[in-house]
């Protein structure tokens, strides 16, 4: 019955009381926004703490050139050499030690569930996936987090400051940069499986770990094909930060 009194309301032109008979009828457009006006507007939802901006431009040209003629060539060549299995193995083992600051910044966000997670893949990932090298906790229904000391800033409501382009390491920001910082200490303190004493003397170890970082990251300069790349990575970069800090 419903559906035949909507068709005959549709068929004599009849308009409900709720509008929705002819909804774009009342729609109204303004001449006077042109493109500019469009533009400008787009800039404005975009727009991100940025006093450095002269500087993080310079700096993101360098990792553009960084990433072309050193990264990439240096990624194309270690997938071309390396097996996928001992790639898979060699990403599995950094995701291992970068469990050890996830769990401290669980613990420091109280985030008690996520903690025990982490611990659980800590010693089967450890154990049973030799060292880290395979990743059974997956298989077992673990998920995988990721907790650093910048969102632990911003769990208590310190603010991510001016926007900063790292050397190399690209986006981040004031609060995020001291973070690295924090985490890349607490790993050195704890110098879990002696990644930190055997890295501390072999050059090797880090360039490997430099070269997984950039195979394992989709992002591409330039992939945007957009002369306001830029604006766009920094709006989602602080974006995705402030979601990550509030789930």
């Amino acid at each position: 019955m419903l559906l035949i009194s909507s068709m005959t309301h549709a068929q004599t032109g009849t308009v409900d009381e709720d509008g929705f008979t002819h909804p774009l009828s009342n729609l109204e457009f303004n001449p006077g926004l042109d493109q500019r006006e469009f533009e400008r507007a787009t800039f404005n939802a975009l727009d991100i703490y940025d006093p450095w901006e002269p500087l993080n431009r310079r700096m993101y040209y360098f990792n553009y050139r960084l990433d072309q003629f050193v990264m990439l060539p240096a990624v194309r060549g270690y997938r071309y050499v390396t097996p996928r299995i001992v790639r898979t193995s060699v990403s599995n083992f950094f995701d291992n030690l970068g469990e050890i600051p996830t769990l401290f910044n669980s613990i420091a966000q109280l985030k008690g569930e996520r903690a025990m997670t982490t611990t659980a893949r800590l010693l089967f990932n450890t154990i049973l996936g030799v060292g880290g090298v395979w990743d059974p906790a997956t298989r077992m229904g673990l998920p995988r987090y990721s907790e650093d000391f910048g969102q632990t800033l911003g769990f208590y409501g310190v603010p991510h400051g001016p926007y900063l382009i790292l050397p190399a390491l690209g986006p981040s920001n004031l609060r995020d940069t001291a973070g690295q910082a924090a985490d890349f200490g607490v790993e050195r303190q704890v110098d879990y499986l002696s990644y930190a004493e055997g890295s501390g003397g072999e050059f090797g170890l880090t360039a490997l770990r430099l070269i997984d970082i950039r195979h394992t990251t989709p992002l591409r300069y330039g992939q945007l094909n957009s002369p306001f790349e830029y604006e766009k990575v920094r709006y989602v970069y602080t974006r995705a930060r402030e979601l990550q800090i509030e789930e």
